[in-house]
């Protein structure tokens, strides 16, 4: 009987969610019953909060009532709860890396301390109230996502104004010049890390890329490659660097989860290749064989929104603005 996967903090990730739908059951969970992407899912399903004792045990029952074999989170949140459960034995289905792997990815500071102790390239980064090399700098939230409260600094003054201004914990890491650069990753149950798939950004907005091309690039290919293994990363990662005009290489994100381009690693992949059809097949006990850098370059992605009509019952009507969607078709 196959197995089912169970993608957490949904959100709005339709592209994920009915990917994996097309190949499996898919169990989705989110407190939120507006949350969209569950209504791509074969079962809709709310759950405690994430802090809630009741979170993990929630999952649990769904796993087995579903007979899920992979559990994939779609947000940072909960990374390092599925990694203690996978740790203690209650969740071995999840699909993620180390709870210390995880705890450091979550923290940017703690990243790029784990990325100098391994021997990395990151830019040089410091606590408030201690000096960079060279200035300008970002001043970053140290748990911030979505690019929130980042604000770039000329000046010594200016590095202390936003560390005052910035209403979390930050860090000031030295700011990059060259082109940034995504690779989209997947890591086997054992942490091998089984396809590295590097595009670029050519636009983002609120720290998620909406435009992009996947690239030939076997540096950042192999970059990508010995950052999952040193790591031991269990499923899905997305890493973000940069290149300065010399060559200088920078990684600045660790995100141990889908990233925000996700269509582009779909694109590219081979048949029978793509991220959530080799999850679904791990899913189900099979070994799947590395195969990094086998994938399609000079594609290019750009994305945009869409919406779903519910009605009092909050069921999908099936109803669109425009059916089929897209253009006409040819005369």
């Amino acid at each position: 009987m196959q197995q089912g996967v169970l993608l957490t903090g949904v959100g709005k990730r339709y592209d994920i969610v009915s990917a994996f739908a097309q190949h499996t059951t898919v169990v989705a969970c989110d407190p939120n019953p507006l949350a969209p992407a569950q209504y791509a899912a074969t079962v809709r399903a709310a759950v405690p909060l994430i802090r809630d004792p009741g979170y993990v045990p929630a999952l649990r029952a769904l796993c087995d009532e579903h007979g899920v074999g992979a559990i994939v989170p779609l947000t940072d949140l909960d990374i390092e709860v599925l990694a203690k459960a996978r740790e203690d034995g209650a969740l071995p289905e999840a699909l993620v890396p180390s709870s210390a792997v995880a705890r450091a990815t979550f923290d940017k500071f703690e990243t790029h301390q784990l990325l100098e102790r391994l021997g990395f390239p990151s830019p040089p980064t410091v606590l408030p109230g201690q000096e960079l090399p060279r200035l300008p700098a970002m001043v970053k939230p140290r748990q911030g996502s979505g690019a929130r409260s980042i604000h770039p600094a000329r000046t010594p003054e200016e590095v202390a104004f936003f560390c005052r201004y910035v209403d979390e914990p930050v860090m000031v890491q030295q700011l990059m010049q060259g082109p940034e650069f995504s690779i989209d990753c997947l890591g086997d149950r054992d942490g091998r890390c089984l396809n590295a798939i590097p595009r670029t950004m050519l636009e983002s907005r609120g720290g998620e890329s909406i435009k992009g091309e996947v690239i030939d690039d076997p540096e950042l290919r192999d970059l990508a490659k010995g950052l999952m293994e040193a790591l031991e990363v269990r499923g899905p990662a997305t890493i973000q660097v940069f290149r300065e005009e010399d060559g200088t290489l920078g990684i600045t994100d660790v995100n141990t989860r889908f990233g925000g381009a996700f269509p582009a690693p779909m694109y590219a992949a081979r048949p029978g290749r793509t991220y959530p059809e080799l999850i679904v097949r791990m899913a189900n006990g099979e070994a799947v064989e590395p195969h990094v850098g086998d994938h399609a370059t000079g594609l290019t992605f750009t994305r945009y929104y869409w919406q779903l009509e519910l009605d009092a019952g909050l069921r999908p009507t099936g109803r669109d603005i425009v059916t089929p969607p897209g253009p006409p078709a040819p005369r």
